[in-house]
């Protein structure tokens, strides 16, 4: 899906929100008005739809790799976090340095972070980079759990073939996948848990669960089919 609206600003750069929606939650309307939210003006949208962002690169995408094409020195890529570019560390990295290398300006919605390769100062570009590295072995990270919770969930159901569901799955949980993987995030980026609970609509308490349970919270979504 690509939609344009008249450019704000400079008519020579333009501000593009690239999602990568891969599950009924995190649909791109959503992504958008988070995006809007939180203050950027969107000129263009650019979206990719049941793309996994593990085994497939930005680069290789339907849509994504438009974004190598149309992004141009001065712009600005806006994605709810590191993790919509990819789930794989080389992958988001390597693709990061791509567009600040042309000039790109890379934000997040999640955190307000900013990538800008035009900085110069050697302190800052060393910060900048291990930044890069972290968020993008984040997502890794995060994909990998997902998996492994999944697979727990798929040899749970297994012991009851005929109810195709284990006998007993927990209380459902209060947050899809969507705000559990916003949590997380802020959590990795040391985020306070009442910060977090405004930010997403959680209660303190259940933020505190995540933090402190965040295999079980995995294993709770999968079972549930979350």
């Amino acid at each position: 899906m690509d939609t344009t609206l008249s450019y704000i600003g400079d008519p020579m750069s333009k501000t593009v929100l690239y999602a990568r929606v891969s599950t009924a939650d995190q649909t791109l309307e959503h992504q958008r008005k988070q995006a809007e939210a939180a203050g950027f003006k969107i000129d263009q949208v650019v979206a990719d739809h049941g793309v996994s962002g593990v085994s497939t690169k930005l680069a290789e995408r339907s849509e994504g790799k438009r974004l190598f094409d149309i992004l141009r020195p001065g712009d600005t890529l806006v994605v709810r976090w590191v993790d919509r570019l990819g789930r794989d560390y080389r992958d988001v990295s390597d693709s990061i340095r791509h567009f600040m290398r042309d000039g790109v300006v890379i934000k997040t919605v999640i955190n307000g972070m900013v990538f800008d390769g035009a900085t110069t100062d050697p302190i800052q570009q060393a910060v900048r980079d291990a930044l890069i590295a972290f968020m993008a072995a984040t997502a890794e990270a995060q994909a990998v759990a997902t998996k492994e919770a999944q697979k727990a969930g798929i040899e749970l159901a297994k012991v009851h073939p005929k109810k195709g569901a284990p006998a007993y799955r927990g209380r459902k949980p209060s947050y899809d996948r969507e705000v559990f993987e916003k949590v997380t995030a802020m959590l990795d980026m040391d985020a306070g848990a009442s910060a977090i609970a405004k930010e997403t609509g959680l209660t303190r308490q259940t933020v505190l669960r995540i933090r402190e349970e965040r295999a079980g919270a995995e294993k709770a979504l999968a079972s549930w089919g979350m």
